[in-house]
């Protein structure tokens, strides 16, 4: 098991799907690390040397912001929104669409599951 970033990545698996694993790392970042590192795209994490590992782990900690400090990040941002009160911050705060997305019928992941009105009934005419 390679560990980098606090991550134990799968070592079965070819490094640039591997490294998506890290919070923080798509399939475009990790394939610019393992060019940056000059190891081979088709290579798996289980034929890595020691030091292709800690070259892996230099890059990561050198050009990234990976993990919890992104998760931080992320939270101290949504955290100004909803102090600003600005439309973003009020949508965060009220758990709906932030983006502009319609909620009359959708946005049931992010409002939760859907709950009945007491007293409101289908009119059959």
């Amino acid at each position: 098991m390679a560990r980098i970033a606090g991550v134990n990545i799968p070592t079965q698996k070819r490094v640039a799907i591997s490294l998506t694993y890290i919070h923080g790392i798509g399939r475009t970042k990790a394939v610019e690390i393992c060019q940056q590192c000059n190891i081979s795209l088709e290579s798996r994490v289980q034929d890595l040397t020691d030091q292709e590992i800690i070259s892996i782990r230099e890059a990561i900690d050198r050009d990234h912001v990976v993990e919890g400090d992104l998760r931080r990040e992320i939270a101290m941002n949504i955290k100004r929104l909803m102090d600003l009160g600005c439309y973003r911050g009020v949508r965060h705060r009220k758990g709906l669409p932030v983006r502009g997305q319609r909620t009359h019928t959708n946005a049931r992941s992010r409002k939760g599951p859907a709950r009945a009105i007491a007293g409101k009934k289908k009119v059959t005419k």
